[in-house]
């Protein structure tokens, strides 16, 4: 009896101590959505200034599209500079559609770090969060135009 309730204690302690990494609270989680967001919606809506303060100046960002009538990949870095001017003029014409994608889902957010997905009109960025004096800000892009179709 007595190693049985040995056995179901130390059961419990391990089921209940779960993960070591502490959880977030939903406003942790809200304020990376809001930086992708901001992303997003400073090249969807023409407003670089969201971009200013959701991304940080050390922005490392690399792309990889298929040029048309091509079948291999070409890649493309950007810096923060060239993402503000992409905000700029991206969709100046108004080209995009008000219901464009931008699907974001926040895999993991730590007390410093954090990654998300982003679905928007030129296809994935995946992105790293780190926190600058108690504020998110998007440090990494790596993206892709969709993905090929096979016929």
């Amino acid at each position: 009896m007595k190693k049985n309730f040995v056995l179901t204690c130390a059961l419990l302690l391990t089921l209940f101590a779960g993960d070591s990494q502490p959880a977030q609270s939903m406003d942790e989680k809200e304020a990376v959505r809001q930086a992708a967001l901001d992303y997003v919606e400073a090249i969807y809506n023409v407003d670089p200034s969201r971009i200013e303060r959701s991304v940080h100046p050390d922005l490392a960002k690399r792309g990889y599209y298929l040029k048309r009538g091509e079948s291999q990949y070409s890649s493309s870095p950007m810096t923060f500079q060239e993402l503000i001017e992409v905000a700029k003029n991206w969709n100046k014409s108004g080209k995009l559609p008000k219901d464009a994608p931008k699907e974001i889902t926040v895999f993991d957010v730590l007390d410093q770090t954090a990654s998300v997905k982003l679905v928007a009109a030129w296809g994935i960025d995946y992105m790293h969060l780190a926190k600058y004096n108690g504020k998110w800000m998007i440090v990494n892009i790596l993206w892709q135009s969709p993905p090929k179709r096979n016929p």
